[in-house]
């Protein structure tokens, strides 16, 4: 494979020595001998790693040494003069950097540069460790466009109240970047659609009320709506996302409390209750239901899980299911999992019609 190598000789006396010159048009252009050095030279130490390290790049090898401060350059270099094999070189260096406290910077990057699979790995890694991520120094620092595709997730593992709380210091710092003051007002302005993208239902009452209903961010018209979609039911429609974040990476598992099940049961279309508790926050994604013993039957359904105190559904779902006759049970499911909170009464309930 054809080498650029050791192509300058010194800035003072702006000479090229052309070893050997690939075929490559954007090269050819770069250093074109009738050209005049001058240009040439600025050309090719145009950004600051290549300036710094002239000698070491050598595009078309196979070896190249990229650190934590250079790599991004080299990688808007690679792209530049068309290097696949120094830009998959770079990216693979990310990978291997990724961490909860840079996913955020490198997102923008891998953004930035149209690197899909990179930007795919930093959003799983923020998926995992949202806490930290935002909490991260460049968080911060990210543009509208990636601050939305984050919010847009529904994989997030963070509690909406902090999500928001780190949303507003985000537009705090872009109100800086852009010499405005910091009034609610211009926090407003600066989030733009990124504040749809909040899903204040998903907070409880208590979080709402001590802090986005008092930020000055959202419009009285918008409060109210919220409180109401809190404290009515039926609940009246709202202009943000209620769709929970599936924030689940733990094992899924099964719950039977029941000792023993005798194979004499019937449904008469009403509906089957169990009440229950947990210690520790959970999410339900489906019931076990039990069908007929005396053959395949099919089963339309009504499941929900209600907040027994309030009776507010909080989830529901309306499907069907086959049995085959058997003893078993048969899995029907939500179409979001349903956070369940520690210590709070909920009911599980099932209605069956044949």
């Amino acid at each position: 494979m054809p080498h650029l190598v050791d192509v300058f000789k010194a800035p003072k006396e702006l000479q090229i020595e052309l070893i050997e010159l690939s075929e490559d048009d954007i090269l050819k252009s770069l250093f074109d001998a009738k050209k005049d050095p001058i240009e040439i030279w600025k050309n090719a130490i145009e950004y600051p790693y290549l300036r710094q390290h002239a000698r070491e790049i050598f595009l078309y090898s196979d070896e190249v040494q990229i650190g934590p401060e250079t790599v991004m350059t080299t990688l808007y270099t690679a792209k530049k003069y068309a290097v696949p094999a120094l830009e998959a070189h770079c990216v693979e260096f990310l990978k291997k950097n990724l961490r909860a406290d840079n996913a955020f910077m490198l997102l923008t990057q891998a953004r930035l540069f149209d690197e899909p699979q990179l930007a795919s790995l930093c959003l799983e890694n923020i998926d995992k460790n949202t806490s930290d991520a935002i909490n991260a120094e460049g968080f911060t620092d990210i543009d509208l466009d990636t601050l939305m595709a984050v919010l847009e997730r529904d994989t997030l593992g963070i509690r909406e109240i902090r999500l928001f709380n780190a949303v507003v210091r985000w537009a705090e710092a872009e109100c800086q970047r852009q010499q405005l003051q910091l009034t609610p007002e211009n926090k407003r302005k600066v989030l733009g659609k990124a504040l749809s993208l909040i899903r204040f239902p998903l907070m409880t009452i208590e979080e709402f009320a001590a802090g986005p209903a008092q930020s000055g961010i959202l419009t009285d018209r918008e409060v109210v709506s919220l409180f109401l979609h809190f404290t009515v039911n039926p609940k009246p429609r709202v202009e943000f996302i209620d769709r929970p974040r599936c924030c689940l990476r733990g094992k899924e598992c099964s719950i039977n409390r029941f000792q023993q099940v005798e194979s004499r049961w019937g449904y008469s279309g009403t509906s089957d209750r169990i009440r229950f508790t947990v210690n520790r926050r959970i999410f339900v994604v489906g019931f076990g239901l039990y069908g007929s013993i005396h053959g395949p039957t099919d089963y339309q359904v009504n499941i929900q899980i209600i907040h027994t105190d309030s009776n507010t559904i909080l989830g529901q779902n309306d499907t069907g299911f086959s049995c085959d006759g058997s003893s078993n049970t048969f899995r029907v499911m939500f179409k979001e999992p349903v956070e369940i909170l520690p210590n709070v009464n909920y009911t599980a309930c099932a209605t069956l019609k044949v």
